[in-house]
């Protein structure tokens, strides 16, 4: 018989947001599949868990995802993690899910955590509809070629995840390409200790890219094109 893949997010900063169903997952699963061993050894160890870890990132998952599709086959629960959040929303995990998916076998996820649709929740932007795009490409040419073609004309919110390395100029970008008076929404560090929700025009969010400011990790919301605050 069959086991089951076990799709289990986890807090993205704050501990308290770990669910007793995915402490029991964790506790439960025959192997756990992590991102980083040393991040996921730290997390169980704070849950008092001990069990054992197999790496799966994004260099060595398309290997790893048939191999641990066998486990499951053979009757094992695995658990896959990612550092923080959810499980294959731009971190590994998608490649197992696929591999127990087309062999038929048994997925289920284990909900909580994910930093973009925390920072969606409580930017004050329409939900009604919205599109994902994850992290963009890292050469501003092809920023510049998303603003232009996508964000421009976007009738629904656009939701992004952007690095500390570049949200200053990623940020003076939208200014440029969609007008100082679109309305964004930049979060940083989100349930963390310096958590920081700025929502606004570009133009006055623009000057707020400074310092410290620029620290953490970014989800970056833009309103559709007619919105106002």
């Amino acid at each position: 018989m069959s086991g089951s893949l076990l799709v289990v997010a986890t807090p993205i900063g704050n501990l308290a947001d770990i669910s007793d169903r995915a402490r029991e997952a964790l506790k439960s699963a025959s192997v756990i599949a992590c991102e980083d061993t040393r991040n996921t050894g730290n997390l169980l160890k704070l849950l008092g868990i001990h069990r054992p870890l197999v790496s799966n990132h994004g260099n060595n998952e398309k290997e790893v995802a048939a191999a641990l599709a066998d486990r499951v086959a053979a009757g094992e629960t695995v658990a896959v993690v990612s550092d923080a959040g959810t499980p294959a929303i731009s971190d590994p995990g998608f490649r197992v899910v696929r591999e127990c998916r087309r062999r038929g076998l048994p997925v289920s996820p284990i909900p909580g955590a994910c930093a973009f649709v925390a920072a969606l929740s409580a930017s004050g932007l329409p939900t009604n509809a919205f599109a994902y795009h994850g992290f963009l490409q890292p050469k501003s040419a092809a920023r510049i070629r998303f603003l232009e073609t996508v964000a421009a004309q976007s009738e629904i919110t656009l939701v992004l995840y952007e690095s500390c390395h570049r949200i200053g100029s990623f940020v003076a970008e939208m200014a440029e390409k969609l007008g100082p008076d679109r309305v964004i929404c930049v979060a940083r560090e989100v349930t963390k200790l310096h958590e920081t929700i700025l929502v606004g025009r570009v133009a006055d969010l623009l000057p707020k890219m400074t310092g410290n400011n620029l620290r953490g990790e970014f989800v970056v919301i833009i309103a559709p094109k007619d919105f106002a605050l």
